[in-house]
């Protein structure tokens, strides 16, 4: 049974399978709707500052056509020596883009944006986490990349494959790299009045296998200070 008893609807703005197995962990049901905006770069924008502008597009886009919901949206970027990596465009570029995050240490941005349509305000927060990656072999990479897994990934790696296990050591929060940086959404869901939710502590897979000790500095954090008033385009 579903601890949650929120009235107002949550709408996921992402079909990501990744968020969305995320978010169902935190007991929170939800509807999942693709939101298409345009992630072109601006010149001269930094990646965190993208992920934010990112996150809160999608999540205005579903806003402006959903008026009584919670909209959730996210934007995660992989960056290695100030530079984004994308999604791969081909199993080359997969390649490639794993020997070169190789041994190294990489920053995963992501942008988190709430809005909360009834009440019309927002909440965008961006979560840095810095990741370093093992020193696979190129056989591994090969491997990996033949199971089709890297293509539709940021940086062409999840960080939960258990066949290429690509990360050494990270410091920050693990579901950040995974899509969907837990505590931090619980936090504002917290504040929005949504319903019981199950803390991340009880639900993030890496917190339940080891721990985190960035969990509780996170989700106890007041967070009404942050909130601005929404911009909602109409439709």
């Amino acid at each position: 049974m579903s601890l949650y008893s929120a009235a107002i609807p949550i709408v996921l703005a992402s079909t990501s399978p990744r968020r969305r197995q995320l978010l169902a962990l935190m007991g929170v049901p939800f509807e999942a709707v693709a939101s298409e905006v345009d992630e072109t770069m601006r010149p001269q924008e930094p990646a965190a500052e993208l992920a934010k502008r990112l996150s809160l597009a999608k999540a205005r886009a579903i806003a402006s056509i959903r008026r009584d919901v919670i909209v959730i949206a996210a934007d995660t970027l992989v960056t290695l020596d100030g530079r984004v990596l994308g999604k791969p465009d081909s199993e080359i570029d997969a390649f490639e883009m794993l020997a070169r995050l190789r041994g190294r240490e990489h920053i995963v941005y992501s942008g988190l944006s709430v809005i909360d349509v009834p009440r019309a305000r927002h909440c965008t927060q961006l979560v840095a986490t810095t990741v370093l990656m093992r020193d696979y072999a190129d056989d591994e990479i090969r491997r990996y990349v033949a199971t089709g897994d890297p293509l539709d990934k940021a940086g062409a790696y999840a960080i939960q494959n258990t066949a290429l296990d690509p990360v050494a050591w990270l410091n920050g929060c693990y579901a950040n790299v995974v899509g969907l940086p837990m505590c931090h959404l619980y936090r504002v869901l917290r504040a929005c009045h949504a319903g019981v939710l199950v803390h991340p502590l009880r639900c993030c897979p890496a917190a339940i296998e080891k721990g985190c000790p960035w969990s509780l500095d996170i989700s106890e954090t007041p967070l009404e200070e942050r909130w601005l008033p929404a911009i909602i385009d109409t439709v």
